[in-house]
């Protein structure tokens, strides 16, 4: 199943995917992964989004706060992604706040430069250097801390190419209130990955839980 049609009603409806399930017929011994196989009904392959043991997509996309640019796969840390727009006034505030409270858990406990935080913006157009500056103030993140990264595709069209045709993370813009007050309907998600660019886990919903990305990201730090 394509990755843009399986999330396009939940992004439009708000809905949520539950990860419940079975987990014995798919097994949980990989050794690309330090965390075992998550409990659902289906196996990653089957997922629009790269899930528990999968590779990273192979991409690189621009840091405009750093002024060069970040390959995937080339991260030598875990790595925390998730995926956004600054002018969000739902759950994105919710999945930035998660990062930053996980990275802020990461230098409380001296593990900062031990881990990466890779928001990706699919609003290129407004998230310039300057407005994610902005953002990243406004959400009390500490870009001095450890290794954090606002990633901003270069235009409309790679942001879909990457964020809905690579993650499967589908964004649809609003009926526009007029011309730069567009908003997006759009999936939740959250993706924990290796240093060696395996999926480790992949959150979603509306309410991540930031204790179990820190378990999780504790294991695979080990």
């Amino acid at each position: 199943m394509h990755r843009r049609t399986y999330l396009r009603s939940v992004a439009a409806t708000g809905a949520v995917v539950s990860a419940a399930g079975c987990l014995g017929s798919f097994g949980d011994s990989n050794p690309n992964v330090a965390l075992g196989e998550p409990d659902r009904e289906v196996s990653s392959s089957d997922l629009p989004y790269p899930a528990w043991g999968q590779k990273i997509p192979n991409v690189t996309i621009p840091a405009p706060l750093e002024n060069r640019t970040v390959s995937l796969r080339e991260v030598e840390t875990p790595s925390v992604l998730t995926f956004f727009y600054t002018h969000c006034k739902t759950i994105c505030p919710v999945l930035i706040s998660t990062l930053r409270n996980v990275q802020t858990h990461a230098s409380q406990n001296g593990y900062e430069n031990d881990v990466t935080f890779l928001p990706v913006t699919f609003d290129p157009k407004r998230d310039d250097a300057e407005q994610l500056q902005a953002y990243a103030e406004k959400m009390n993140v500490d870009l001095s801390v450890g290794d954090w990264d606002f990633l901003r595709p270069e235009s409309k069209s790679r942001a879909k190419s990457v964020i809905t045709d690579e993650f499967g993370v589908h964004f649809e813009p609003t009926k526009q209130q007029s011309k730069d007050k567009y908003m997006f309907t759009h999936s939740a998600l959250i993706i924990l990955v290796n240093g060696e660019g395996y999926v480790e886990r992949a959150y979603r919903g509306k309410s991540p839980k930031q204790q179990q990305i820190i378990d999780d990201l504790e294991t695979v730090r080990k």
